[in-house]
């Protein structure tokens, strides 16, 4: 007999932690953005390696940790994690508004980064909770408002670079993060902390070691090291080929508005029983590569190929991402128990984060030393080998 559909969380419930992952997604790219698009002489005067660093900062910060405030965030309930979170996060960027040094932009991205580590596991850890068996739909809504974050971000970052430079980016990064705290303050519900068990080193070994664990988080960090990457090289590249900042940056929302499109249908396919987690991740994961590869074909093309190749690289890059990243989560949600999800979330992301900082290492690297094809060239080979990690099939139809 067919079972009623689960009732979906209340919207209030579930909205506030879409402007939290709007939120970080917003302060990491309008600045990653900015940082490419101004990194040349004219600008900050940065060599590729230098702005690969600058770009990693940020999730340098989170890998060390994300998985301490994820547990924080199972002791004390993801509601004061979250606001925490987003107040430290206005904090910090408050640094950028009155220093403009490329040092003190590394403090505030660094700062940043350690803000966000509180805000994201929690965030996440609470929409699987509120979500229930909707995982998939309700990750992929999540990650759609991150993907609105990183679409609106650089363009509202080029504006901000243009009517008044970093200062006024910081602050208007500042703004909004307080503005989201007092709004998660008032409209999220509490979700108590669940009574656990006492884990062992044993424990979480095996936990890190399980491939419904391992291969999540892996096509994870693919995703997202692709993700920064292409926020930082792809306007590098348009720069290059001689387009303008707004055009540079404009690289950028074709990746996010590509990426938050896809998500939600994925999502809704993948709890339907229509989509398998295997599937859906190998397309999306092929979909990056190709990108990758057509951006470094774009980095010897002459200027109008050039400006072709940024912005289908874009597309692809954005729409992989959108297919790998809401079934990586929903898979690893479902795999994990209620009472450890922040533990898993901020343990999951330190493999998310370190491919988010080893994504713009690895091009930045390659491109210092051979040019910015091959470093994109590099790219599209980790990603092809983070296919071999893809979760077993699972399909999740509603019964």
């Amino acid at each position: 007999m067919t079972q009623p559909a689960p009732a979906p969380p209340p919207f209030a419930a579930v909205v506030p932690l879409y402007a939290a992952g709007f939120t970080t997604a917003f302060g990491a790219h309008s600045i990653a953005a900015g940082l490419g698009a101004e990194s040349g002489p004219g600008g900050l005067g940065l060599n590729l390696f230098a702005l690969g660093v600058l770009l990693a900062l940020y999730d340098l910060a989170e890998v060390f940790l994300k998985p301490l405030f994820g547990s924080l965030a199972d002791r004390l309930g993801p509601k004061p994690v979250v606001v925490g979170g987003l107040v430290a996060f206005a904090a910090a960027s408050l640094v950028g508004v009155f220093v403009q040094a490329p040092w003190a932009l590394a403090v505030a991205r660094l700062g940043q980064g350690a803000a966000a580590s509180a805000f994201s596991p929690a965030s996440s850890a609470s929409v699987a909770r509120l979500a229930g068996p909707l995982t998939g739909r309700y990750f992929g809504r999540y990650g759609s408002w991150k993907g609105i974050g990183y679409a609106i971000g650089p363009l509202l970052g080029a504006a901000a670079l243009y009517l008044g430079g970093f200062p006024l980016l910081f602050g208007v990064l500042s703004l909004v993060a307080a503005a989201v705290a007092v709004w998660v303050a008032a409209a999220m519900p509490r979700l108590e902390p669940l009574a656990r068990r006492r884990y062992t080193v044993a424990d979480l070994a095996r936990q890190i070691g399980d491939r419904s664990f391992l291969g999540p988080t892996l096509v994870l960090a693919a995703a997202t090291g692709s993700l920064g990457a292409a926020v930082g090289f792809l306007p590098a590249l348009a720069a290059q080929s001689g387009l303008s900042t707004a055009a540079a940056i404009a690289a950028v929302t074709v990746v996010a508005i590509a990426s938050s499109l896809v998500q939600p249908r994925v999502g809704a396919l993948r709890d339907a029983g229509r989509l398998t987690d295997t599937r859906g991740i190998l397309l999306g994961l092929g979909l990056i590569v190709v990108g990758a590869l057509v951006g470094a074909a774009g980095a010897t093309a002459g200027t109008a190929a050039a400006a072709v190749a940024v912005y289908a690289a874009a597309l692809l890059v954005g729409a992989g991402i959108g297919l790998a990243t809401p079934l990586a989560f929903a898979h690893l949600a479902d795999a994990t128990p209620a009472e450890r999800m922040g533990r898993t979330m901020g343990s999951a992301e330190i493999g998310r984060e370190a491919g988010d900082a080893g994504g713009p290492l690895l091009v930045g690297a390659v491109a210092a030393g051979a040019g910015l094809g091959w470093g994109l060239a590099a790219l599209a080979g980790a990603v092809a080998l983070a296919g071999l990690a893809a979760p077993r099939a699972r399909s999740h139809a509603q019964d």
